[in-house]
């Protein structure tokens, strides 16, 4: 229920204080806002599925986002960051559509 709460505070106070991103770290933040949303849905997934952790909910969320971001900057330094960010977007994508199959799936049970 905090990661909830957190994330609505989070959404209000973006909209209303719509601080900038340094331009520095904006070819960064689409995929931080995917490493984000997985870590998000895979804490749903492990609610329902009665095995949420919110220590485990934690170091994923920053690990997934401190790592797609590690893993893109090193594609742009190599020269390579479009492939990397397309990548790291598709694992991501397919991580997000499983995590959502399985709520799905447990909704629809019942």
């Amino acid at each position: 229920m905090a990661a909830i709460l957190g994330l609505i505070v989070g959404i209000i106070a973006g909209v209303f204080l719509q601080p900038d991103i340094p331009v520095a770290l904006q070819p960064y933040l689409p995929i931080m806002v995917v490493a984000a949303l997985d870590a998000l849905l895979g804490a749903a997934r492990s609610y329902f599925e009665r095995s949420f952790s919110d220590r485990v909910f934690v170091v994923s969320f920053f690990s997934n986002v401190v790592t797609a971001t590690l893993l893109v900057f090193l594609g742009n330094q190599l020269g390579v960051g479009s492939q990397l960010s397309t990548a790291v977007i598709v694992v991501l994508g397919i991580r997000i559509f499983s995590n959502v199959s399985a709520l799905r799936r447990f909704i629809f049970k019942g």
